[in-house]
């Protein structure tokens, strides 16, 4: 029987736990899946209202928790990497521009909340608080406050605070409550099922 200890403190270490023979393979593996699911989720777009949902934000937290602060932080910087050199990597690319005229634009901030808010959650789940719905909401809340800070800090500086609060916050709040419910519903499942499976 294979139980889950302690230094499992992530999804991720509890379903691949590291040894000397992955050292290498293993987080540069993770790293690059989570950027490929970074950027299949910033296009996929959810009709929602008042303006249709992107899975982004919804991938970048729950990526936060499986992986912890590390990993998610190595994807989060990859992933911006990634855009500066040009691939399309973000939402609305390459119609919307690319590389670092795309960063530099409207959603620039945002950009780099990802990669802090997957840093932070990732830490908050690395001490427990992916395990049960109201802590996991509480790390996915605080994500979230992570990921509009620097993103309306720097969309005011463009179009002022209100507008940045009309346009960058407001119509995006309905959504982002959805996914945090989801996440909040789905991480202590996926415990609870792994645990489960490996008590058999």
């Amino acid at each position: 029987m294979t139980t889950i200890t302690a230094n499992q403190s992530t999804l991720v270490s509890a379903l691949w736990p590291q040894s000397a023979k992955y050292a290498v393979l293993r987080p540069v593996l993770l790293v690059v899946l989570g950027t490929l699911a970074l950027t299949v989720s910033a296009k996929i777009q959810v009709p929602f209202w008042p303006v249709p949902l992107t899975m982004q934000t919804f991938v970048t937290l729950v990526l936060g928790m499986a992986f912890g602060w590390r990993l998610a932080g190595a994807t989060g910087l990859l992933y911006l990497i990634e855009g500066a050199v040009g691939l399309p990597v973000f939402a609305g690319t390459p119609a919307k521009g690319i590389g670092l005229a795309y960063m530099m634009g409207p959603t620039g901030g945002f950009l780099v909340g990802f990669a802090l808010a997957a840093m932070v959650v990732g830490w908050l789940a690395e001490r427990g608080w992916d395990r049960n719905i109201v802590s996991t909401a509480g790390a996915m809340l605080i994500g979230n406050v992570v990921i509009y800070v620097p993103g309306l800090i720097w969309l005011s500086s463009l179009i002022g605070i209100e507008k940045a609060i009309q346009f960058g916050v407001l119509p995006f709040l309905a959504g982002d409550a959805l996914k945090l419910v989801l996440a909040a519903a789905l991480m202590p499942l996926a415990w609870q099922f792994l645990v489960k499976r490996r008590g058999k």
